[in-house]
């Protein structure tokens, strides 16, 4: 079949929510999407969730019912100059209708305040200059701010942006879903596919409908069978080119192999996999993130100032981002894979949890409690404490109980 103009994903993507599928805490009947599109308004907001669940989707449904002109940016390769060219096609506008009142005598201060929607995907690579730059746009209504994102906006996003916009989760779709979701693009393809078909590519999928239609797609293409079977699709996933799925199976695969090699002290190795990783459109904060649990469950008491310098590689990924931010987690990891390496204050912590969630909240001896009141000083709180004591201050269930193992 000859290759369509439009990826599938995107020829059979509804245009309202009549035939959009799934969500329904959101877009259900009287839920607050649902409630936007009737209005035909809608604040900033952020759509929170994993790929391919319809974050795209609704907000060009939220730009067509408003009607304010819509532009679609990534956070990947869009900077300020994108943002300034679109903060001034909206002052733009907005100085041309002012003319446009004066040629008929109507005061200046009557000409619509329009703004624009800015869906702005993967908001979360956007450093904190950039985010700090949208601010007094979304804040004055320049720009109606809908950003999607696969990480926890609250780590992402700055808080005086995140504290202007509404943020909606949304969830994987469903196997039911997913199924639905194939049978519109088998319809847009004119194809067959049997049943054992259907299910391989429902739980390939994985929730995220755009990841089994374009299996679907790139198979016909490949094969120009009148029938899709399940070998085809594996078939097609055998292809050294597909694209690299961070929430799949290689995404887990990479960062695993990435952290090993790091413990197993293998700088060589630990630098492959996160190039590999980085080249792959890997987030470098979700790197630079591991990179910090690493210095302290791995590294420890070996090196204290590893957990330093793990920090210190986060902020400046996240202050200065790519392609600059490369030589920052080369620094870090290069650091992290050759530094002694120290578990014990990690494991002694959770051998001191286990007790926790097995014994449950015993009693905290008297003399080491809290006495702000006479009252309590009366009843013996924090009587007899010595700041400096060999004593075991354990509950006396587990007096003289030893978590820490020190083997440095």
């Amino acid at each position: 079949m000859p290759a369509p103009a439009q990826p599938l994903a995107e020829r059979i993507r509804p245009r309202d929510l009549s035939g959009f599928i799934g969500q329904s805490h959101l877009v259900g009947e009287g839920k607050p999407l649902n409630r936007a599109l009737q209005q035909q308004t809608a604040p900033s907001m952020i759509f929170w969730g994993p790929p391919g669940v319809g974050k795209t989707t609704l907000a060009r449904m939220i730009a067509e019912v408003t009607d304010k002109p819509f532009h679609n940016l990534s956070a990947v390769s869009a900077g300020k100059a994108e943002l300034r060219a679109i903060v001034e096609s909206v002052r733009g506008t907005a100085a041309a209708k002012r003319s446009q009142l004066d040629l008929f005598g109507a005061p200046a201060a009557e000409a619509p305040a329009d703004g624009v929607i800015l869906f702005l995907d993967e908001i979360h690579r956007f450093n904190k200059a950039q985010q700090d730059f949208l601010l007094p746009y979304v804040e004055d209504g320049t720009i109606t701010l809908i950003g999607a994102t696969t990480e926890n906006p609250s780590f992402e996003v700055i808080s005086a942006l995140l504290s202007r916009m509404q943020v909606f989760t949304l969830n994987p779709l469903t196997i039911s879903e997913i199924k639905q979701i194939i049978a519109r693009g088998i319809a847009a393809l004119g194809i067959d596919i049997d049943e054992d078909a259907i299910e391989f590519l429902a739980n390939y999928a994985n929730g995220d409908a755009r990841a089994a239609l374009n299996l679907l797609e790139n198979t016909a293409r490949l094969y120009r069978a009148s029938s899709i079977s399940a070998g085809h699709l594996r078939d097609t996933l055998q292809s050294k080119h597909l694209r690299y799925d961070k929430t799949g199976e290689e995404h887990y695969n990479t960062i695993s192999a990435f952290i090993k090699s790091m413990r197993a002290s293998d700088v060589d190795a630990a630098l492959y996999y996160c190039a590999r990783m980085i080249d792959s459109g890997e987030d470098p904060k979700f790197i630079a993130r591991r990179m910090v649990i690493f210095a302290s469950e791995d590294i420890g008491l070996a090196d204290s100032a590893a957990l330093a310098v793990a920090n210190d590689v986060f902020r400046a990924v996240e202050t200065i981002g790519l392609p600059e931010c490369q030589f920052n987690l080369a620094h870090g990891v290069a650091y992290l894979a050759t530094a002694s390496k120290n578990r014990d204050a990690g494991d002694a912590y959770f051998r001191a949890l286990d007790d926790v969630k097995e014994l449950g909240n015993l009693s905290i001896p008297l003399h080491i409690r809290n006495a702000p009141t006479q009252f309590m000083r009366e009843l013996g709180y924090g009587e007899g404490y010595r700041a400096y004591t060999n004593e075991s201050l354990l509950p006396d269930a587990i007096k003289g109980k030893r978590y820490f193992r020190n083997e440095l």
